[in-house]
């Protein structure tokens, strides 16, 4: 890292926490910024971040889908605006940025793992605003690293694990879409993942995820069975169950591209799982 640490944007949130843990095991210097400290809309909040930085992990989101569609100028501001601006000041400063994206980027219409050379064509506000965001770090002229990452949970944050067991744990019968298909990743193992990162600083965009793929009701099954809950489960489409955001049903990813600069195999999906619904 030289002189300078890390400085983690968003180091509270659910993956951002996470990766503050993984850097203190990989012994890698950081300093972890988040709001009040840091509101990564503020020019002058990430120059003063930056004057620090040796380098920098982006973390920091709007992320409410749904909420999104309301309030799609806030998401633009912090997805979009807010990740230009500071691609433009990293520049000045000569600082690689690694910033992180989502499989919300794609529509989920193709019938096969998406590709980093893959198209974009979000179908939903915060798909849109994250797409922005890239575009705008990448025509900022700053080194930068961009990766994507789909169906994340973890300790430190609403996700559709923890949503899924607190529904359960009221005894409600449950229904769920099988017509969405993805990889659960876990966000230590995504942790792990950008400490690799960090240490060779590649350049351009990469796709991460758990390996292995399931539905989002064969995922319900699995933590079911793994918490010995007994609830009614029944499939669903995702046309029954009406979101504000349109979600794409096609999240795979193809993460041949990132493999060589991770210090091993990627794990299927199924043991980090369990392992967070253990520590629970």
């Amino acid at each position: 890292m030289g002189k300078k640490p890390l400085v983690i944007f968003g180091a509270r949130g659910m993956l951002g926490s996470d990766l503050t843990k993984a850097c203190e095991r990989s012994g890698i210097e950081y300093i972890g910024l988040d709001l009040p400290e840091l509101d990564i809309t503020d020019p002058n909040m990430i120059r003063s971040a930056l004057d620090r930085a040796g380098a920098v992990v982006n973390c920091a989101a709007f992320t409410d889908v749904d909420a999104a569609e309301d309030h799609a100028s806030d998401a633009f501001k912090v997805n979009a605006e807010a990740v230009g601006r500071l691609g433009e000041l990293a520049k000045k400063a000569g600082i690689w940025v690694l910033h992180i994206s989502t499989d919300y980027v794609f529509d989920g219409k193709l019938k096969r793992p998406y590709t980093e050379k893959d198209t974009p064509n979000p179908i939903s506000t915060y798909g849109r605003s994250k797409l922005a965001g890239e575009q705008l770090l990448q025509a900022s002229g700053c080194h930068y690293c961009i990766l994507r990452l789909q169906w994340t949970y973890g300790a430190n944050g609403k996700n559709f694990v923890t949503k899924l067991l607190q529904k359960a744990k009221t005894g409600a019968e449950l229904k769920v879409v099988d017509d969405q298909v993805g990889s659960p990743t876990s966000t230590a193992e995504a942790a792990k993942a950008i400490c690799c990162l960090i240490g060779k600083r590649p350049e351009g965009i990469f796709h991460f995820a758990s390996s292995g793929y399931i539905s989002r009701f064969g995922m319900a099954q699995f933590i079911l069975q793994q918490m010995g809950l007994s609830n009614k489960l029944s499939p669903c489409k995702s046309s029954d169950y009406p979101a504000k955001a349109a979600r794409p049903a096609n999240s795979r990813f193809n993460c041949e591209k990132i493999t060589p600069l991770l210090d091993g195999p990627i794990q299927p999906w199924q043991g980090p799982l369990k392992e967070f619904l253990e520590g629970l």
